[in-house]
């Protein structure tokens, strides 16, 4: 299907000399009569790299033929992770680099997105926010009821985040994938 340049909005996929892409930012201005450019910020789906792309007024280009598989996450031997669809038992193996900060939000049994360009899995999509428990957090200080004070803590699957003083080791909480950032504390 093709695309025009004024589609390109933030998450949308698309491909461009063979390889997918996702919009990171995108920017448009219009020109005298009726043109416009198209200023995006671009990231390869394949390799990760991010790219700052003008594409001009009648451009067309293909939206990425990209299926999304969902899969449950078995393990990692540090350099690969392994994953399972949960209907057809097939097992996928993505490449630590693939997964990268990815690691720090999944634990074994989690269920996540897959995504596939070209039958070769490209891409692992996390839920937007993950409830992850706390293996160890710094004891608040008595009397501090600042709600602004934060501290941090170490979460299951050893990532460090930063979270209020009422948080303590064995709470759960949500983090979002995107920032890092805790969100709330999740009732048990």
């Amino acid at each position: 299907m093709a695309l025009s340049i004024t589609n390109l909005k933030k998450g949308v996929l698309f491909q461009w000399e063979g390889e997918p892409f996702r919009v990171v930012d995108y920017n448009q201005k219009v020109m005298g009569r009726g043109g416009s450019i198209v200023n995006v910020r671009i990231k390869s789906l394949l390799d990760g790299k991010v790219l700052e792309k003008t594409f001009k007024g009648n451009e067309q280009l293909d939206s990425a033929d990209v299926t999304n598989q969902s899969v449950q996450y078995l393990y990692n031997d540090g350099t690969n992770f392994f994953f399972m669809n949960d209907e057809t038992f097939n097992q996928f193996e993505v490449s630590a680099d693939l997964v990268g900060d990815g690691a720090g939000y999944m634990k074994e049994g989690d269920v996540v997105q897959l995504q596939f360009f070209n039958d070769r899995a490209i891409n692992v999509e996390l839920s937007k926010n993950v409830p992850l428990k706390v293996t160890y957090a710094e004891d608040a200080v008595k009397g501090d009821t600042s709600s602004s004070i934060t501290k941090d803590a170490t979460l299951e699957t050893g990532i460090t985040v930063k979270v209020p003083a009422f948080i303590k080791q064995g709470d759960i909480i949500s983090v979002d994938t995107t920032t890092g950032a805790y969100r709330e504390r999740v009732k048990n």
